[in-house]
């Protein structure tokens, strides 16, 4: 029953930090779509085309589904306050978030091989062959340090200590 309890505290913190890392995406987006307002208003005051690459771009864009799907993004930009009107916007945003999250869990990946073939050079009697087929497990102890070359501490809670 314990187990299960911790399994789930694990599971409620993780959707924690997975909301604030939305909500953070959100309003970096937005600040840099109002950028991006900005400078199309100049580039329509300087009657300056964009060119085809970007629309070349803009349509690979309407024609690729990302993992993260439109609807969860666009919930997190209106619980941020930003509501997108143009559907390509919300892929560009799913994108960006999906990499986001990419770059976080490669992170945290590397840090788990480090921490276990550090554990696995004291202990001598693993075998090599053992260590080929091994399976990692995402923990607040390799999340941790991956989030923070991120800009994002994560404290524990004093129930987890």
């Amino acid at each position: 029953m314990t187990t299960s309890t911790s399994v789930a505290c694990q599971l409620k913190v993780h959707c924690r930090i997975w909301l604030y890392v939305c909500k953070q995406q959100a309003k970096l987006l937005k600040r840099q779509v109002f950028k991006m307002n900005q400078d199309e208003k100049m580039i329509e005051d300087q009657n300056l085309s964009l060119g085809q690459p970007l629309s070349d771009f803009l349509q690979q864009l309407e024609d690729y589904t990302p993992t993260i799907p439109d609807a969860v993004t666009c919930y997190y930009l209106r619980s941020s306050g930003f509501e997108p009107k143009d559907p390509r916007l919300v892929r560009l945003i799913s994108i960006a978030a999906q990499k986001f999250i990419s770059d976080i869990a490669n992170d945290a990946l590397q840090h788990c091989k480090m921490r276990t073939t550090n554990s696995s050079s004291h202990s001598s009697s693993k075998s090599k062959q053992g260590t080929k087929d091994r399976r990692y497990c995402l923990t607040m102890e390799d999340l941790t340090p991956a989030l923070a070359e991120f800009g994002i501490t994560i404290k524990k809670p004093h129930y987890y200590v």
